[in-house]
């Protein structure tokens, strides 16, 4: 059965480059290897919410892509670098949005 695309492709317009951290390299900085580089629905809506060491964090911004953008991991650590901006944002959350079947429909990130 063909399930119905939450997250458009047509919506899908700002350019990103999301980066997994795999470990640390022998400089002592995180070795990062690219999973994604392509589009996705970005918006900024700031929330703030509490993490587990009870401590106050604002999400600054959520991506969400059409499909999954990892197929190999449950979680995804890193940061994302949006096309155009200098800062890259830091990945607080990540979530996939699952069809009846088990396939995934859209992968979302909370980023910070």
């Amino acid at each position: 059965m063909k399930w119905p695309k939450l997250v458009s492709p047509k919506m899908c317009t700002t350019s990103v480059t999301v980066y997994l951290v795999n470990g640390i390299s022998e400089d002592g900085d995180p070795k990062q290897d690219i999973i994604f580089k392509g589009n996705c629905n970005y918006s900024q809506k700031s929330k703030q919410v509490m993490t587990a060491d009870r401590r106050l964090i604002t999400i600054e911004a959520t991506a969400l892509f059409d499909g999954d953008i990892a197929p190999d991991r449950l979680d995804i650590v890193g940061e994302v670098l949006i096309v155009g901006r200098e800062l890259p944002r830091l990945i607080h959350r990540s979530s996939k949005a699952r069809n009846p079947d088990g396939t995934v429909n859209f992968t979302c990130l909370e980023l910070v």
